[in-house]
């Protein structure tokens, strides 16, 4: 059954290259042996190619108070795998990070209610834009400079927008993940559909689902478990990552 969750995070400095290692599956985070795939692009040259290393200069050089990296945490139909799930995910990345410096892994493990896979998709970016300009990893994460850019860092894409407008981003990005995934699904002759909006919008009188946990899930009985299930709504239903 395809389900709709998407989350955006912010990391601060200090926290990046922690994270990227998590997000790879690298280091201490490998034996949790759930990785499907991993990617990387737009890193600058300084980077050689290494997402660690680009962290790692965040880490260091990104002001004290300046988020470090951006994250998109979205769910994935499990009606696409291998290819077809490869090219939603390159296409998901392409809308919605652009330019900008990025990692992403996608994470696949079974769930505790109904024992099906769980895709999900970790897109780790960096706000900065790329302008061309060649810059040392300090130059890169240091402040913008608006009449000499070569002597400032690169700008943030976050910089100078209103909430209002943080809000209406946010929405138009949501409505834009589903709209990929029913893209992709309808490519690949599934029916099921995903919807990014909330259950009062889409008119259905039920309450949001509420996270069970893995431990409360251990607890139930076969039964309990299927009653659960069976209530569901198709629609807009999120997955716990």
């Amino acid at each position: 059954m395809a389900s709709y969750n998407f989350q955006l995070i912010s990391g601060g400095k200090g926290d990046a290259l922690e994270h990227s290692s998590y997000v790879a599956r690298e280091g201490r985070y490998r034996a949790k042996g759930d990785l499907v795939f991993s990617g990387h692009g737009n890193l600058p040259s300084w980077a050689g190619g290494s997402p660690a290393d680009f962290w790692a200069a965040a880490d260091a050089y990104e002001r004290a108070n300046g988020a470090a990296y951006r994250e998109l945490i979205i769910a994935l139909p499990n009606e696409l795998a291998g290819d077809s799930l490869l090219l939603l995910v390159k296409d998901l990345v392409s809308n919605l990070v652009g330019a900008k410096p990025y990692q992403y892994a996608v994470h696949s493990r079974q769930s505790s209610l109904q024992g099906s896979q769980n895709p999900h998709v970790h897109i780790m970016y960096s706000d900065r834009m790329p302008d061309g300009i060649e810059r040392s990893a300090d130059r890169t994460f240091s402040r913008f400079n608006p009449y000499c850019p070569e002597r400032g860092g690169c700008r943030k894409a976050s910089a100078g927008r209103s909430w209002a407008r943080v809000h209406e981003d946010m929405v138009a990005m949501r409505k834009r993940v589903a709209d990929i995934q029913n893209a992709h699904l309808a490519r690949h002759g599934h029916d099921v559909r995903v919807d990014h909006r909330s259950l009062r919008e889409q008119g259905v009188l039920r309450a949001p689902e509420r996270h069970l946990g893995p431990g409360y899930i251990r607890r139930m009985s076969a039964s309990e478990k299927e009653a659960y299930v069976r209530g569901r709504g198709s629609s807009g239903v999120g997955r716990a990552m």
